[in-house]
């Protein structure tokens, strides 16, 4: 398979503080990849420099064989942020009619999008009387309109009841089964069997990269979050 995302030797620094050092990461095509590791990790920084929002020290990062940021990409890729990115003041549907015009076209029907994530029940409802998983799948919701063809998705599923990140999986899987690809994050290790691949971090560092089955392999054990300390604590 093709990479939709290629990032070779990406080095951030802040300040006096080195976030990421000459990381390296391919997502094929199609596929869903999970950054998991907890917060300070180094999973918001990598998301935000593909999708072409953060100023990189070094390296480079290609999407969808362009160079990250370049305006061509504006509609090919969409970024639903940690913190929902969201008019507050605006029904559901206000809010996805509203991208929608920024993006000058809808592949979509407002109705389409806010079924998807199960919200047509709040669609007149506005946003800032919603609760957090709400505002979370709005934020989502605001991501789909254009229909782009990779969705990078920081902590998607944060706050969600177990019934409501299950029904969200499922969408993603249907997502890379139209062709799209997937970059998602989390802080939640028992998300990663959802995955197609992982990359685990720890200190803007990788840890391990490979499927669920080959890192359970790797460590010889079975839960998700014993894997991780089986291998933070590796001599």
């Amino acid at each position: 398979m093709t990479s939709a995302i290629s990032v070779t030797d990406l080095t951030v620094i802040r300040g006096r503080t080195r976030i990421l050092s000459e990381f390296n990461l391919e997502v094929e095509s199609g596929a869903i990849l999970g950054l998991l590791g907890p917060s300070g990790s180094g999973k918001t920084t990598i998301m935000r420099s593909v999708a072409g929002l953060q100023r990189l020290t070094g390296g480079s990062i290609k999407v969808l064989g362009t160079l990250a940021g370049d305006k061509s990409l504006r509609s090919r890729i969409s970024y639903s942020t940690q913190d929902a990115s969201i008019y507050r003041d605006l029904t559901c549907s206000e809010n996805i009619d509203y991208f929608a015009a920024l993006q000058g076209h809808v592949s979509s029907s407002t109705d389409e999008i806010l079924e998807l994530v199960d919200l047509s029940r709040n669609r007149k409802q506005i946003a800032a009387t919603l609760s957090g998983g709400e505002r979370a799948r709005l934020a989502l919701a605001t991501a789909l309109v254009g229909k782009p063809e990779i969705l990078i998705l920081d902590e998607p599923t944060v706050g969600l009841d177990p019934l409501l990140r299950r029904d969200l999986w499922s969408l993603f899987h249907r997502f890379t089964d139209e062709g799209k690809t997937l970059l998602v994050s989390s802080h939640m290790m028992e998300e990663a069997d959802h995955c197609d691949e992982l990359v685990l971090l720890r200190d803007g560092s990788i840890l391990a990269k490979g499927t669920p089955r080959e890192l359970r392999t790797q460590t010889g054990v079975e839960n998700m979050d014993a894997v991780f300390i089986s291998l933070v604590e590796k001599p």
